[in-house]
Order: C-alpha cells, then sequence, then structure tokens
C-alpha cells in the first residue's frame, strides 16, 4: 500500500495545475479498490484535494503555503479529460460583456456532463448540464454573447444586442450569426437581426 501511496504522489506532480488525479487514470498501479483507498488516504492527509466523487487534484505548493488550483485550471482539465464541453453560465458571460453588474456569487459553468458540485477548498463550483444550443461556441466569445443573451432571455435580449453591435469583432457577428440553426426560434430571431444590419 505504501509503494502504491508513493506511486501515486509520484504521478500527481508531473501533472499541470489543476489536472484531475482519478482512480481510472491510474489502475495501471493496483486494483480500483486500492488506488481509492490510495487517494482518500493522499486526500486525509492533506496531499491531494478531493474535489468530487472520485476526482481529486493535486493542491499548489505557493510561497504562502498550500493552496487548492484555480477553478479555471481545474475545469480546463475536467474538459479535456472527460471529452465534456464546459463552459461559462450566461451569468458570468453578462457580466463579462457588461451586459449587467450582478456578479454571480457561486461560480457555475454548464456542461455537456452531468451536474455535479466540485469543491475546491472553501469554493464550491457548480457544474450544471445545459442543453447543447447553450454549448455552442463554448470556447469563443461568439459562445459567450449567446450564453449571455440566453441568460438575459427574450425580454432584454434585444437590448443587449444593441448595445454589443457595435463593441464585437465582424469575425465574431459572423459566427454568432452562423450560429442560428443551432439556437431556439426567439434567439434565432434576434440574432437575424445582426445579418440584416450587418
Amino acid at each position: 500500500m505504501q509503494r502504491l501511496t508513493q506511486a501515486i504522489l509520484e504521478h500527481a506532480p508531473l501533472q499541470p495545475e489543476g489536472a484531475s488525479v482519478s482512480a481510472k487514470a491510474l489502475l495501471h498501479l493496483g486494483s480500483r479498490a486500492a488506488v481509492d483507498q490510495a487517494l482518500s488516504r493522499l486526500a486525509r492527509r492533506g496531499q491531494l484535494i478531493r474535489a468530487g466523487r472520485g476526482l481529486y487534484v493535486r493542491p499548489v505548493e505557493s510561497r504562502f503555503g498550500q493552496r487548492p488550483p484555480s477553478v479555471e485550471h481545474v475545469v480546463r482539465s475536467l474538459a479535456a479529460s472527460t471529452d465534456e464541453v464546459i463552459a461559462s453560465h450566461g451569468a458570468a458571460a453578462a457580466n463579462a460583456l457588461g451586459l449587467t453588474t450582478q456578479v454571480p456569487i457561486r461560480e457555475v459553468y454548464l456542461t455537456s456532463g452531468p451536474s455535479r458540485r466540485l469543491k475546491l477548498g472553501v469554493k464550491s463550483v457548480d457544474l450544471r448540464h445545459a442543453p447543447k444550443w447553450q454549448l455552442t461556441l463554448a470556447d469563443r466569445p461568439a459562445g459567450e454573447v449567446i450564453r449571455a443573451l440566453a441568460w438575459l432571455g427574450e425580454a432584454h435580449a434585444p437590448a443587449a444586442l444593441r448595445s454589443l453591435e457595435h463593441r464585437l469583432s465582424s469575425d465574431t457577428l459572423a459566427e454568432i450569426v452562423g450560429a442560428r440553426p443551432r439556437l431556439p426560434t426567439w434567439l434565432a430571431q434576434q440574432v437575424s437581426r445582426l445579418a440584416v444590419n450587418g
């Protein structure tokens, strides 16, 4: 068991910040039960952080001591390791675009995978399953606009589009217009105005 724990400890620092450490990825080191026990033991000792069911991350060493990895790094790593599409929530996108001054209290991301909560030290991060259209262009500025408009809703989307229209690049506007077939009718109609005005 000590050898297995040591092998996991040697594996974890080789990973970038926020990389997930899961039992399934370590089955070459031992049986599932043994790996699960070793991971739990390392989390109790503070050498790993249990971020969620079966998901562990390595704490980051800094000159001030240990801290959890950044949420962005963990989310990016999780998306890569699970093949999920994960994107910022519409409220965060609207805030980043200056469409609202409301700052979300809890960090929330939309995902193509199951809904769940991650715990990174004192921070809780919610991953909420979302319809496929809300994850359109997930890693692009155009996707941020789509999620912001979806969050604002049908009543507020026209004013938001008018305020964004002159601030967005022509490439971003073209991507938004090109995404119309994937959007619900009410949003596709609003976005169509960009094509007419463009």
